[in-house]
């Protein structure tokens, strides 16, 4: 057997060495994993740097506007109520009248000519009704005189009839004579029944009835004709403008003729015809600002009319308003824009749009409560460039966590950085 060298020999030696060295390593190595559990326990309860900021009410956009029209409040056709022939004419188309001034007049000389002779009837029946009055009083007085003188003999005739019979009984008479006398009684008899009849009748019937209803007929007569003076001046219904008047001196009209329209501009109606979304925002209001462009600025008017009901033909909600107008600054004709909302209902609750948190469907935020990080679901509203409105889940005033959110589950710790 061949004995080594001791240079080999201490080559050996060295591998050996280096050989064990490196087994030790690669033991050592593969063990450490087995500790990594417990040093990532202790990054996680470690608090998680963030940035928050304050959430802030901002204007996320403005006013929600309408377009309308400006009317009048009340439209009025002038009719004329009786013919004839225009005399003067004292109001013209522009002009502002008060209720119950003379428009125009139209001459009157046949309708007082009608009244003469209305009242010419009137007298005529009058004189003739109380003359016929008297003649009735007289003939009464007749029946009732002649009925005394026929009660006065008849006493005396049945009085002369009974000693008559008398006188029959004992011979002194005839029973001819009797007879006559009978009848004659009888006679008397029938003429005062006959008188106290007629006198019943007269009393009782108005014999001057239809003198009395051509007197109430005449006098009705006048009546019309004052009336029709009346209407000869044409005179304004309400207080106004006068926008029409389509009448010369000296033209003839009917009755019911459309002479004038009066239109009422104090106050004033602005118009608008709403979708069912924009009158759903402004049911309940009792006023709303408007404007017209370029030469009124925001003024405030009364809600007199908001429809319950959408139209058939518009399919809309029909909007009025009432304006004072004592100036006549608004004019119908002109365009009006309606404030559906006003600037403080455009200033909301609003978070940084890259704040939020997008889950599937929904939408959170997280709050720096203290120290801990609280997940929040909220709803979003309008979006204004980065900010969007927030509806519900977060008040003003909160610290929003707005860096550093992607990172965080509900609860988590945390540590606010500036």
């Amino acid at each position: 057997m061949k004995l080594l060298s001791t240079t080999t020999f201490q080559r050996s030696a060295k591998f050996a060495g280096a050989l064990l060295v490196s087994t030790a390593l690669i033991a050592g190595c593969s063990a450490q994993p087995e500790a990594k559990p417990a040093q990532t326990a202790v990054t996680e309860n470690q608090a998680k740097a963030v940035k928050t900021a304050k959430i802030e009410k901002k204007k996320i956009s403005d006013p929600l506007e309408q377009v309308a029209d400006v009317a009048s409040s009340l439209q009025i056709d002038v009719i004329t109520k009786a013919g004839g022939d225009i005399q003067e004419i004292l109001k013209h188309r522009g002009d502002r009248v008060d209720k119950g001034d003379i428009i125009f007049r139209m001459d009157p000389t046949d309708v007082q000519i009608a009244q003469q002779k209305a009242k010419i009837a009137v007298s005529g029946t009058q004189q003739q009704l109380v003359k016929s009055k008297q003649d009735v009083e007289d003939g009464k007085q007749e029946l009732k005189n002649g009925i005394a003188k026929l009660e006065a003999s008849l006493k005396d005739a049945e009085k002369n009839y009974n000693k008559m019979r008398n006188d029959y009984d004992l011979g002194l008479v005839t029973k001819n004579q009797l007879e006559q006398t009978e009848t004659s009684l009888n006679n008397m008899r029938l003429d005062l029944e006959s008188n106290q009849n007629k006198l019943k009748t007269l009393e009782s019937t108005n014999s001057l009835a239809q003198l009395e209803q051509g007197l109430q007929t005449a006098e009705v007569s006048i009546r019309e004709t004052e009336r029709t003076l009346e209407n000869m001046e044409v005179k304004a219904a309400v207080s106004g403008i006068i926008t029409d008047l389509p009448i010369e001196t000296g033209m003839t009209l009917q009755a019911g003729f459309k002479a004038a329209q009066i239109q009422q501009l104090d106050p004033i109606k602005i118009k608008a015809e709403l979708t069912e979304d924009s009158a759903a925002l402004i049911r309940g209001k009792q006023e709303l600002s408007f404007y017209i462009p370029g030469t009124i600025d925001k003024t405030k008017a009364k809600v007199s009319y908001l429809a319950d009901v959408m139209s058939a033909n518009s399919k809309s909600y029909s909007l009025e308003l009432e304006v004072p107008n004592p100036d006549r600054k608004l004019k119908p004709g002109m365009k009006a824009q309606v404030l559906l909302s006003e600037e403080q209902d455009q200033v909301v609750v609003t978070v940084p749009t890259l704040s939020v948190v997008r889950e599937g469907g929904d939408t959170f935020v997280f709050i720096a409560n203290g120290d801990q990080a609280e997940k929040r679901k909220v709803t979003l509203g309008r979006l204004n460039e980065t900010y969007q409105e927030v509806l519900s889940g977060v008040k003003e005033g909160e610290q929003l966590i707005v860096s550093g959110q992607h990172q965080l589950k509900d609860k988590d710790k945390v540590q606010i950085s500036q």
